[in-house]
């Protein structure tokens, strides 16, 4: 297997919504929301469902690599219950060897609002469910140590099993890739990952404001020399701006693709990272990779949805 991804299994619920839907429920645009069971329900009261996904940050870059034609897998826990079952069905769909078996749990598979508002932007409110609860046991030695890479989310992230999952997956693993996955992600666990991007990883994928946070950099110069010390392989995703990989000395950019007809941010990054990795599993050199993942992100923003 080419690569293995191991992040949050959520079923995403993709909803049109106005600036003022937001406002009103107190959610800051383009972010991530975590909400308890009883809030999804109250917020799904009032939208209309315009399509449903097996998703999950990582979940959505295994299958752009799995639409490419590469073997990839998936490990991401779900509950044995409809949602969970439709999860595992819709992986199996796209070719992706799910490598989790579920089991009758007491909390039920999670689940995304991904809420886009008239200007393509998405903003996330997940109930994780059962996601949050992977546990090192949910992580089986062989399939780690048969991948060539292993891909990791910062959304799945948390002390207790997770992090037991994680450093079970990273001790078995012959090379790791993660994504930072959300500002507010790396604002609540920043020592830990940092200690992660400093020790443990060594492919790590952010955006701009995921890196400044992480690095408490002032400006994108003092970002380009935290990224050298680091001495890691380190791609950051700016927009507009386009995309740079920094690895010790070595720097490569790629501009931003022009005249996209945009229709949801949903993916970009996810299938970024799909891309580049992609390109980097095939051999292809640094800027060749930023190309791949520019070209992805290009597509996915241009449709509904996080699937090209």
């Amino acid at each position: 297997m080419k690569i293995l991804g191991i992040g949050n299994a959520i079923v995403d619920v993709l909803c049109k919504v106005s600036d003022e839907f937001l406002k009103q429920n107190s959610l800051t645009k383009s972010t991530m929301k975590l909400i308890d069971e009883e809030e999804f329900k109250k917020l799904l009261t009032s939208l209309k469902i315009e399509e449903t996904i097996s998703g999950g940050s990582v979940a959505n870059s295994i299958v752009g690599l799995s639409q490419l034609g590469n073997q990839v897998g998936f490990i991401g826990k779900v509950n044995e219950d409809d949602l969970g079952q439709k999860y595992e069905t819709g992986l199996i769909k796209e070719n992706v060897k799910y490598l989790y078996e579920k089991k009758k749990e007491t909390i039920p598979t999670g689940s995304c609002l991904i809420l886009i508002t008239p200007d393509s932007e998405r903003t996330m409110c997940t109930y994780l469910g059962v996601a949050g609860k992977i546990k090192d046991k949910d992580i089986k030695e062989e399939y780690v140590k048969n991948s060539e890479l292993i891909f990791l989310e910062g959304y799945l992230w948390d002390e207790g099993g997770p992090k037991k999952a994680f450093e079970k997956a990273i001790t078995y693993s012959k090379k790791v890739a993660m994504s930072l996955s959300d500002l507010f992600c790396v604002d609540r666990h920043k020592t830990d990952f940092l200690n992660l991007v400093k020790n443990k990883l060594d492919i790590i994928f952010a955006n701009e404001q995921e890196i400044i946070s992480l690095s408490s950099a002032k400006s994108f110069d003092e970002v380009i020399s935290f990224s050298k010390q680091v001495k890691k392989n380190i791609i950051i995703t700016r927009g507009e701006k386009g995309a740079i990989s920094i690895n010790q000395e070595d720097i490569f950019e790629v501009k931003a693709k022009t005249n996209l007809d945009i229709k949801d941010l949903t993916g970009a990054g996810d299938l970024f990272a799909a891309g580049y990795l992609h390109g980097y599993i095939h051999n292809a050199s640094p800027k060749d990779c930023l190309i791949k993942g520019t070209e992805l992100s290009s597509k996915v923003i241009q449709k509904i949805g996080a699937r090209l």
